[in-house]
């Protein structure tokens, strides 16, 4: 029996005669009578976009370095300028601005260490350090959008005067840095969940400091301190609700899920109507490393008098083409699934696969 490696290394040399994914011209192992399945990994995968995917890694480290200059100068300043004015949205968006620079700083040293090879250990590499950052990040925003909501309320339970025109200095100038490190960040690669929660951290900044130049205005006018706090209020749900879209992709992706756009259902039905060698497909799982890189696992019975290596060529192409799925392992069955007992995705029995 031939076990199923969900998390197979696309980088490791199996030595197991079945493995038809390989190009040995001599002989095929397909033609050997092997007991009723064979096991099959395809290892070419993804190499046509190596290059593309670590000139995206460089520019964007670059750009994740330049915003943390830039959000990590500015910082001070507004911290000085909200404690000197009294100002509460001056304040938070120093307090986000905190996040921001420690975010960056876990971004680009999650892309950095992303580049080292993979290990016996870790076979899969350090890719998946994009994602953890990316779901701290979102946390963090969390924690950040909960002080500035707190202390809002007591604000207006209790009014601290407010310096509008320092404030309105300070806001100013942190629109202007904001407003930097958004262009720089806004050039990378959006696909890129890390690179995509660094760009909404600094998006959530600038509306933050575009509100604290509004309440500077009122205050100055109006002398209407309460509109502190309240625009303070809609920058926080304007972070939670970037926060949430960051947590949720990025946990998705830790807990292996199909990734987006992906229907296995859909996978299952066209392998089966379009791919003549595969009489049936089950056992069918994709996940990703990354928020880019996708792979996926599936069991295949054959159509009479087709050969490992064949099956193994048609299932990878068709996915590939269709899907943009290009690393794949096939286990091919000849007659029941070995896992027998195991479940489908739509939950009905696969004993016997049929």
């Amino acid at each position: 029996m031939v076990d199923e490696h969900r998390h197979d290394h696309p980088g490791h040399d199996h030595s197991a005669p079945d493995h038809a994914g390989h190009d040995h011209p001599a002989h095929d192992h397909a033609d050997h009578d092997h007991s009723s399945h064979a096991h099959a990994h395809d290892h070419g995968h993804g190499h046509s976009h190596s290059g593309h995917n670590h000139l995206h890694g460089v520019t964007d480290q670059r750009r994740i370095g330049w915003a943390f200059l830039i959000i990590a100068i500015f910082m001070i300043v507004e911290v000085a300028g909200g404690v000197m004015s009294g100002s509460l949205a001056l304040l938070a968006d120093a307090g986000h601005m905190v996040s921001d620079a420690a975010a960056l700083g876990f971004s680009w040293a999650a892309i950095h260490y992303g580049r080292r090879p993979a290990t016996s250990q870790l076979s899969y590499g350090y890719k998946r350090l994009e994602i953890l950052a990316a779901f701290v990040n979102g946390c963090a925003l969390f924690v950040i959008a909960a002080w500035i909501v707190i202390e809002a309320i007591t604000r207006f339970a209790n009014p601290v005067p407010v310096t509008g025109t320092t404030m309105l200095i300070v806001a100013f100038i942190g629109l202007a840095a904001n407003i930097a490190a958004f262009l720089v960040l806004h050039g990378g690669n959006r696909e890129n969940l890390n690179l995509r929660g660094a760009w909404l951290h600094v998006l959530g900044d600038m509306l933050g400091s575009a509100a604290a130049i509004v309440a500077a205005v009122v205050i100055l006018l109006t002398h209407w301190t309460p509109i502190d706090p309240l625009l303070s209020i809609f920058v926080a749900v304007i972070i939670l609700k970037s926060a949430w879209g960051i947590v949720r992709s990025s946990a998705h992706i830790l807990l292996e899920g199909t990734p987006e756009g992906v229907e296995l259902a859909d996978i299952k039905a066209d392998l089966e109507q379009h791919v003549s060698v595969v009489r049936n497909a089950h056992h069918i799982h994709a996940w990703s490393i990354t928020g880019e890189q996708h792979l996926l696992t599936l069991h295949v019975h054959p159509v009479p008098g087709a050969t490992t290596r064949e099956i193994v060529i048609a299932v990878k192409q068709r996915l590939t083409q269709r899907y943009g799925i290009s690393h794949v392992t096939v286990q091919v069955e000849e007659e029941e699934c070995i896992d027998a007992g195991h479940e489908h995705e739509d939950g009905s029995s696969t004993s016997p696969c049929a």
